[in-house]
């Protein structure tokens, strides 16, 4: 689940359609740039999120991040769905660690009644929705959710049910539903808004903790993990959508973007493979680069293995480094930063003091570099954070954290924004490319193949009815201008 996350939020409508479309989220930020928040607030809200990805995984993994309970200062990714019929609309968190859907319920217990967000919470009701049943301890659905505890069942109402405990405490509880998801997207260029396709999610009847608070509070969680269970994969089994999702996150001070159920195609894209049976989206880092020279750290302390590994995390704010790795890194940019810069310790952070002349782009080039060739380049922008002015100069601190005792490394939203991120599920991989988030994306809704469609942040267009209507309107003119001729002579 996503309890609080990152500085980015989703305020949009599911976007898909039939035969294997697109299906699209835009993406608006919740609250203002993370731009002067001290980095003690940030990792105190990256914190539970790490601790709840290194426990066992013997229940659905979580990534929520814990932050203060100012709403100025905490964002999080949520998107609205349409279930039911008639349908209604439920505002979920976006959660890549997990794999179920699940909302509030009528009767639940300990579900927030109002959100500090400003959003209207609903609870579904099986029995208001014509299309709505039950699933049942001998549904193949459930039987699979059992095997990747996703689900649990019951011998003495033969019914299909669920329960999430995380490491705060906090939790939820209830049974699973199969109902209409509704739909609104695009297919060979036309806009459909009507589409809809069965799926099963959770109906919460339970929740404590965290869960139970309104400033942060939401309808429920959106799971994107890999499972059988996660709507990608129902969706992927009916032939709506591929296995596959992509992003591109804003990094400038209106935030936004767009996330899309399907492959946003870009010729810039390096692809790493994922670290396989592994309940994160987890990459082989091999070694990371400063200006081009390897940082000498030992390729072990990357190495997958229990609490140890590279992952991909859009809904923690920072980013983390392995602890034995991360002295030789900061090591490595105070070594090559100017003269003219002051180096300073901030509340245990590495900062630097550059004059109002100067700007980061006298820091230099990082690069991570991961299995397959693919290497993720940091603009110093993608690695530091501005936090405050001191007379005529600015203080930047470098974004990477550690984690005291652990020996994980975890990409947050600092080096994932301005990027587009493609998460293959079907080819087991992960894709990135430079991008600016505020132009439209070419996607497909097939892996590496087949047509594809332009999407804008909250717009849409067919990329052949587009050309068609560019062919039409360059053969309008030019017959208007032979007639023309024609007419003179």
């Amino acid at each position: 689940m996503e309890t609080v996350a990152a500085a980015f939020f989703f305020a949009a409508v599911v976007l898909s359609a039939v035969g294997g479309s697109p299906v699209t989220l835009t993406l608006e930020r919740a609250f203002p740039s993370n731009d002067g928040v001290e980095l003690s607030e940030l990792r105190a809200r990256d914190s539970l999120r790490h601790r709840r990805m290194l426990q066992s995984t013997n229940y659905v993994v979580d990534f929520p991040v814990k932050g203060t309970f100012d709403p100025s200062q905490v964002g999080l990714y949520y998107t609205k769905v349409k279930l039911g019929t008639p349908p209604r609309e439920f505002y979920v968190q976006i959660d890549t660690g997990s794999d179920v859907l699940w909302v509030s319920c009528g009767s639940c217990n300990g579900c927030p009644q109002t959100s500090g967000l400003q959003i209207q919470l609903n609870y579904f009701d099986p029995r208001s929705s014509s299309t709505s049943s039950l699933i049942s301890c001998s549904d193949r659905r459930c039987r699979s959710g059992v095997q990747t505890s996703d689900a649990s069942c019951s011998s003495q109402n033969n019914q299909c049910t669920y329960t999430f405990q995380y490491g705060d405490g906090s939790g939820t509880s209830g049974y699973y539903v199969s109902d209409l998801m509704h739909f609104a997207g695009i297919f060979e260029g036309t806009l459909t808004t009507n589409s809809s396709a069965s799926v099963v999610f959770g109906c919460s009847i339970l929740q404590t903790g965290d869960l139970t608070k309104s400033e942060r509070a939401v309808d429920g969680i959106f799971g994107f993990g890999q499972q059988g269970m996660s709507v990608i994969s129902q969706l992927s089994l009916q032939g709506i959508a591929p296995r596959v999702f992509s992003h591109c996150l804003k990094g400038d001070n209106s935030g936004g973007g767009v996330l899309v159920l399907g492959e946003i195609v870009e010729p810039n894209i390096v692809y790493s493979p994922l670290v396989q049976s592994q309940p994160h989206y987890n990459l082989n880092l091999q070694s990371i680069s400063v200006n081009g020279q390897i940082v000498p750290i030992a390729p072990a302390v990357f190495a997958t293995s229990n609490n140890r590994g590279t992952i991909v995390d859009s809904g923690t704010t920072l980013a983390y480094l392995a602890e034995e790795a991360y002295n030789p890194f900061v090591n490595a940019i105070t070594a090559l930063v100017p003269q003219s810069v002051r180096s300073v310790l901030s509340r245990g952070n590495q900062c630097y003091l550059i004059t109002t002349s100067s700007n980061v782009d006298i820091f230099p080039q990082v690069s991570l570099n991961f299995a397959g060739g693919a290497s993720l380049v940091l603009r110093p922008q993608d690695y530091l954070m501005q936090q405050n002015y001191i007379g005529e100069g600015s203080v930047w601190c470098i974004g990477f954290q550690r984690i005291p005792g652990q020996s994980i490394t975890i990409l947050g939203d600092l080096v994932l924004k301005d990027k587009i991120f493609v998460y293959d599920l079907a080819g087991q991989r992960i894709g990135w490319a430079n991008y600016d988030c505020s132009l439209p994306v070419n996607v497909s809704a097939s892996a590496g193949r087949g047509r594809s469609e332009f999407v804008d942040a909250g717009e849409l267009s067919g990329s052949s009815s587009l050309r068609a209507g560019l062919h039409m309107l360059i053969n309008t003119l030019f017959l208007a201008l032979f007639m023309h001729i024609t007419l003179i002579l």
